[in-house]
């Protein structure tokens, strides 16, 4: 079956970077789009970064110039790095999301803390 699993979240002190991992299984990984959102509590989840499968990317204006998707299809796997974090902006579950055309799968989500 079709698994995404992401790794890398945890506690960061602001101004600090963490990068996040996705490994995909059970697809062609370099067919699909892939993405990163996130949610903070209360709030609703929201689009971070995409890449698609010809590996170009675009940003939330919120995070531009902080933050990197990147893809490794030989890994099966999407990156972000994630750097001058903020702990009001960026404190939140990041998921990844793989799409193709109506397919749309999820990850589980890995938590980021930014916090003194």
């Amino acid at each position: 079956q079709v698994q995404l699993v992401e790794s890398g979240g945890g506690l960061v002190q602001p101004g600090g970077s963490l990068r996040l991992s996705c490994a995909v299984s059970g697809i062609i990984f370099r067919l699909y789009d892939m993405a990163w959102y996130r949610q903070a509590p209360g709030n609703q989840r929201e689009l971070v970064a995409r890449i698609t499968s010809l590996g170009r990317s675009d940003y939330a204006d919120s995070v531009a110039g902080r933050f990197t998707i990147s893809r490794d299809n030989a890994k099966n796997t999407v990156y972000l790095q994630m750097n001058s974090l903020k702990p009001e902006d960026d404190t939140a579950v990041y998921y990844c999301k793989a799409e193709r055309g109506r397919f749309v799968q999820w990850g589980q989500g890995t938590q980021v803390t930014v916090s003194s």
